[in-house]
């Protein structure tokens, strides 16, 4: 039998959050929590790279500037004392889209039939976000997914000294293990657009499941946890192309949602199908029989067959006939 170290046997359905899963952005419960004016918020991170542009400094990540006005609004008594328990705490009031988070359950259950347990083919669900990490943990939809990429903020950060080689004065009782309750004070992880794609990269090879395994390692195809043709990402706009490209052009699944009677979103979306991003797409709305709940399980069952197919034809190509007699 193959000596692959994996048995590529896992369905990964990778979502996008915001207007994907969600009818509005995650941030919406702390705006709401603090009584700040959640347009005005995003009006001003809008106009921060010509506010930087104005003071010599041109290049900026538009993608990510929100994470360091939240800090400003923190520092400046706005969002006084918000703190990475007040944000997982904040993110039970996340509402989603019709049929969410029950339809992931119903994705994860349609391999759980005799020609897939055969082979012990399994769907996990994956979110990869540009959003907060602490919101969606505590949002209604972490108890069904197998990983979480997302922006992450640090309550405690390490002082010179703090690995007790060099003397600066510094006691370690005064760091924090315990830092969820503190205030934010710094950005500890970042995923924007762009660096979506690594996420996916992680995926599939398995980093998040194997921690032998870096991101950058040489991994042949075959030994990669999740091939990319077992993959499918769900997005609702442009901001995802460099996703849907990686996605799509290593032979996964791409589908994008829009808003239900939105047509500004929906023309966004019928624009990336035209330019061939997308497979398909549909209104964001997961309740049964609707077109985005039937053509995600549709792409489900097409690479479970698919699993099943290349198992088969492995195993035949691996056991030799049996003797038959020789007739005269």
């Amino acid at each position: 039998m193959s000596k692959n170290i994996v048995l590529q046997n896992i369905i990964a359905v990778i979502w996008d959050f915001d207007k994907t899963l969600t009818p509005g952005y995650m941030q919406e419960p702390l705006f709401k929590h603090f009584s700040v004016n959640d347009a005005y918020f995003w009006r001003e991170v809008n106009n921060l790279p010509e506010f930087y542009r104005q003071r010599d400094l041109d290049l900026v990540s538009p993608d990510t500037l929100y994470l360091n006005h939240i800090l400003t609004y923190t520092r400046n008594g706005i969002f006084p004392d918000l703190s990475n328990r007040l944000l997982l705490e904040l993110g039970q009031h996340i509402e989603f889209y019709t049929g969410i988070p029950d339809f992931l359950s119903t994705v994860t259950e349609i391999v759980n039939v005799e020609k897939y347990l055969k082979y012990e083919i399994k769907v996990e669900h994956y979110i990869v976000s540009t959003g907060l990490r602490k919101m969606i943990q505590g949002s209604g939809i972490s108890n069904y997914v197998e990983g979480i990429w997302a922006c992450e903020f640090v309550s405690s950060v390490a002082p010179p000294g703090y690995l007790a080689d060099e003397k600066f004065n510094i006691s370690l009782d005064e760091i924090s293990l315990e830092a969820q309750d503190k205030p934010i004070i710094d950005i500890g992880f970042v995923i924007d657009n762009t660096t979506k794609t690594r996420a996916i990269f992680e995926i599939n090879k398995g980093t998040n499941k194997i921690p032998e395994i870096k991101v950058n390692s040489s991994i042949q195809s075959e030994n990669r946890r999740i091939p990319f043709e077992n993959m499918i990402y769900i997005a609702d706009g442009p901001s995802d192309i460099p996703v849907f490209s990686v996605v799509k052009n290593f032979g996964g699944k791409t589908y994008a949602v829009y808003t239900p009677g939105v047509e500004k979103e929906l023309k966004q979306v019928n624009d990336l199908q035209k330019q061939a991003r997308i497979d398909s797409y549909g209104p964001a709305d997961y309740s049964p029989n609707t077109q985005a709940s039937l053509w995600i399980i549709n792409a489900v069952k097409e690479i479970a067959d698919g699993i099943v197919e290349r198992k088969d034809s492995a195993i035949k190509s691996k056991v030799s006939d049996v003797p038959k007699h020789i007739e005269s």
